[in-house]
């Protein structure tokens, strides 16, 4: 369980492989689209549908545990920013992958975990190069869903950094010590 001295070996396993996964799908992200490397188009769907279960179990473990106490009085416009950059961190795991699905089975690429359909391809049966899109609307708003979701979650990642490091080198607390699953 959760204590204001110690975050259970859930808590930060869950938070860490998450954070590092989402990070890293973000990266790779960033360079399929500006770079088209469409080679690793199903390795990124396929490790962002296996983060989904990990994703799905830090919800209902964090509504069970409730937020992580504050190790000390804070500034109230801080620890409102702090609950919007968390709200925004953990809604945005959950609707990065939906989007991604949406964005890939709608646009007939389907999606899978490597190798393993869970929504086939939808191919042109005149031409085997060639995806037949399900649904032009789904795709569309899959895909901006998807993408402007990413720049927010860039953007709440690096507010959560700095408040870390803000954390550890302003205020000299124990935050980011816990976190990192030091009993304080």
């Amino acid at each position: 369980m959760d204590t204001k001295n110690s975050l259970s070996w859930l808590t930060l396993v869950l938070h860490w492989v998450i954070a590092f996964t989402i990070i890293g799908l973000i990266g790779l992200g960033l360079c399929m689209t500006n770079f088209e490397l469409y080679d690793y188009y199903d390795t990124h769907k396929s490790i962002g549908i296996i983060l989904v279960s990990f994703i799905a179990l830090r919800v209902v473990w964090r509504i069970k545990q409730g937020w992580p106490v504050p190790i000390s009085n804070y500034d109230k416009r801080e620890m409102l920013l702090s609950k919007i950059v968390h709200w925004i961190l953990i809604v945005s795991t959950v609707l990065m992958p939906i989007t991604g699905m949406i964005f890939s089975g709608a646009t007939g690429h389907g999606f899978g975990i490597f190798g393993f359909a869970i929504l086939h391809e939808n191919i042109n049966p005149s031409n085997s190069e060639e995806t037949i899109p399900l649904s032009q609307f789904w795709g569309y708003f899959g895909e901006i869903s998807h993408e402007y979701l990413g720049y927010l979650l860039i953007l709440a990642i690096v507010l959560h950094i700095a408040g870390a490091l803000k954390h550890h080198l302003i205020y000299k607390d124990l935050t980011l010590l816990r976190m990192l699953g030091k009993k304080i």
